[in-house]
């Protein structure tokens, strides 16, 4: 391919500024930017053009209008002033950018002040064109047989990342960026992605009657309504928002959405080591805080119902890993009641009929409206009981996560098999319980 020629008959056929023509050519020579390129090319064909033109060959002086009109270059003008040429008048607009490399000091400001209140390491430079824009390049390189070049989209984004990296210090990362900055060079709009920070930890759920996650009203969905007193809750406190709101206040943050290795239901303790969580942020304007005195004010703020501990930033990765948990192992502790007195023989023949069990649940009536109607199986590893009065006793259960604990006591109406109430064909149910252990690798 002939570099010169083909540069020509792309600016016979299509006004282009530097960068646009350079761009077409962006895999040839190293260390130069597009408009370097573009500039360089026309210079050569002004020269050659020049020569044509002393030598008194017509076609020298077409081609160096073409340059003056086409490639809106000043040396063109010049050259033909030089030779008392007549000048034409320069064409309006790049074909393809339609000027818009122009005003990449502009939009560079713009997108500073955009991203100026907001704490970051990292960034990403995203870039949105109308369609008619890459359709229009596309169909350029196609009638030309263009292959050496680079997209448009490409070049603006390089080009403002490259500017916004020199003014803040910050780096570019193209798979996990704090945030990304959206420019559309054809609008003149600049939009955020201010990316989410994660927090993980354990909680402990020291009393009972608190739900994991805010609970809102049945009645008015959360706009408030007699029922719920005007808190639009069923709840006036969650260890959601005991633990989150101090998170909040701190980043900034427009939201928080907790996630959780499972949940306890809303009568039982979370106690031991607690329970794997994660607080999702979304945009927060604070990246930077410290999270022991995040920790401490959590505690704080809720002491005597909800202590948080080993908080620390996280990716998004383990949000995955901690769905993927909520079978994990798990150890409780209940109380449970018996309809007619027990014996120490009824309690060995629990803990010798259920250790090592494999138990069959059909979903509980009480969870049916929000679970799908299935036969699960789960695995009992020990259970140790112990003797309280004739009619109750402790359980201690290590098992297989997602086992529903209350029904295997009680049976659910035979829904879950076996159970403790069959076994010992003494009715019984759950007065008090507590997850004592939520084992999982972190």
């Amino acid at each position: 391919m002939d570099v010169l020629e083909k540069a020509f008959e792309l600016l016979s056929k299509y006004p282009l500024c530097d960068h646009c023509l350079g761009r077409q050519f962006a895999l040839l020579g190293y260390s130069m930017e597009n408009n370097v390129r573009g500039s360089a090319l026309k210079v050569c064909l002004i020269m050659q053009a020049n020569d044509l033109a002393k030598e008194k060959n017509v076609e020298g002086v077409k081609r160096l209008k073409i340059l003056a009109t086409n490639g809106f270059s000043k040396e063109a003008h010049e050259t033909l002033r030089h030779i008392k040429k007549r000048v034409p008048k320069q064409g309006s607009e790049c074909y393809l950018c339609e000027g818009k490399f122009g005003i990449l000091d502009c939009l560079t400001e713009k997108s500073l002040a955009a991203i100026g209140d907001y704490e970051y390491t990292t960034f990403l430079v995203g870039i949105e064109l109308p369609v008619k824009v890459e359709e229009r390049e596309d169909e350029l390189k196609a009638a030309l047989t263009l292959s050496y070049g680079e997209s448009i989209k490409h070049e603006f984004g390089r080009l403002y990342g490259k500017a916004i990296a020199q003014r803040t210090g910050k780096e570019a990362e193209y798979l996990t960026p704090d945030l990304v900055v959206v420019i559309n060079p054809f609008q003149d709009k600049i939009r955020l992605q201010v990316n989410p920070i994660f927090v993980s930890g354990r909680y402990r759920k020291l009393v009972r009657d608190i739900p994991q996650s805010k609970w809102f009203c049945s009645d008015c969905h959360g706009r408030g309504c007699e029922k719920c007193g005007g808190t639009g809750k069923l709840y006036a406190e969650s260890v959601e928002e005991l633990s989150s709101r101090p998170l909040l206040e701190a980043t900034e943050g427009e939201k928080t959405s907790f996630h959780a290795s499972g949940r306890e239901d809303i009568d039982a303790r979370m106690l031991g080591t607690g329970r794997p969580f994660v607080i999702e942020i979304s945009k927060p304007k604070k990246r930077f805080v410290d999270l022991k005195e995040i920790e401490a004010k959590i505690n704080a703020d809720a002491i005597g119902k909800v202590e948080v501990s080993h908080l620390r930033f996280v990716d998004r990765d383990n949000v995955r890993r901690l769905k993927k948990g909520e079978g994990s192992q798990k150890e409780y502790r209940l109380l449970a009641e018996f309809e007619n007195d027990t014996s120490d023989f009824d309690l060995h023949l629990l803990e010798a009929k259920l250790s090592g069990a494999l138990i069959k649940q059909q979903t509980p009536l009480r969870v049916l409206h929000r679970r799908a109607d299935l036969i699960r199986e789960r695995y009992i590893y020990k259970l140790k009981v112990k003797k309280v009065s004739l009619k109750r006793a402790l359980m201690e259960i290590h098992c297989q996560g997602g086992l529903y604990v209350k029904e295997l006591v009680s049976g659910d109406a035979g829904r879950t098999n076996p159970n403790v109430s069959d076994l010992l064909g003494n009715r019984a149910k759950t007065l008090k319980l507590d997850v004592l252990r939520v084992i999982m690798d972190e």
